[in-house]
């Protein structure tokens, strides 16, 4: 049966090494989230380096998930100290538990403060996929589906929430 990926980008208003409230806020409240996710219906896995250390995204082993990448537009910086992104890659049993977890509980409360948190960028901030059972999306392939969706909107390849696919590239809610 095939596996939903989910990739998220979004740039920060602060670094990810910054020490002020609003910054701790953030950090905070991810950690929540991050452990409410993991235990919804549906989830399989998300992308996690072998040994965390805040702000070290690009240096990270992240095995089997791939070499961290970003998309193309990404203008901040790029250590430990002067990173200011955050973004996720998850895998999924369907569209529905992935659309469940992001819409409601601490996730939907967390959206609620993203204009505090991060920068407008004017790109899309999500891209879904649907992989075959057994494989494990990488951050090339979300950063690749992300530019996708950006220059020529929903399609069966990359997809967002309010314009998805079934794996067999039907169209779903139109």
């Amino acid at each position: 049966m095939p596996r939903l990926a989910l990739y998220t980008f979004g740039v920060l208003k602060f670094p990810l090494t910054d020490s002020a409230p609003l910054a701790q806020e953030f950090y905070a409240s991810g950690e929540a989230v991050y452990r409410e996710i993991s235990r919804r219906p549906g989830y399989i896995a998300h992308a996690e380096p072998a040994r965390h250390v805040q702000g070290d995204l690009f240096d990270a082993d992240w095995g089997e998930w791939g070499k961290f990448t970003v998309p193309a537009w990404y203008a901040k910086g790029r250590t430990a100290e002067t990173a200011a992104l955050a973004t996720t890659l998850s895998l999924w049993s369907d569209l529905r538990p992935a659309f469940d977890a992001v819409y409601t509980g601490l996730h939907r409360t967390a959206l609620t403060r993203r204009h505090d948190w991060f920068d407008g960028t004017g790109h899309p901030g999500h891209v879904l996929w649907w992989l075959p059972d057994g494989s494990l999306p990488t951050w090339q392939d979300g950063v690749r589906r992300l530019h996708l969706l950006g220059e020529h909107g929903s399609a069966p390849h990359a997809f967002t929430f309010p314009r998805s696919f079934a794996p067999d590239g039907t169209p779903i809610g139109r």
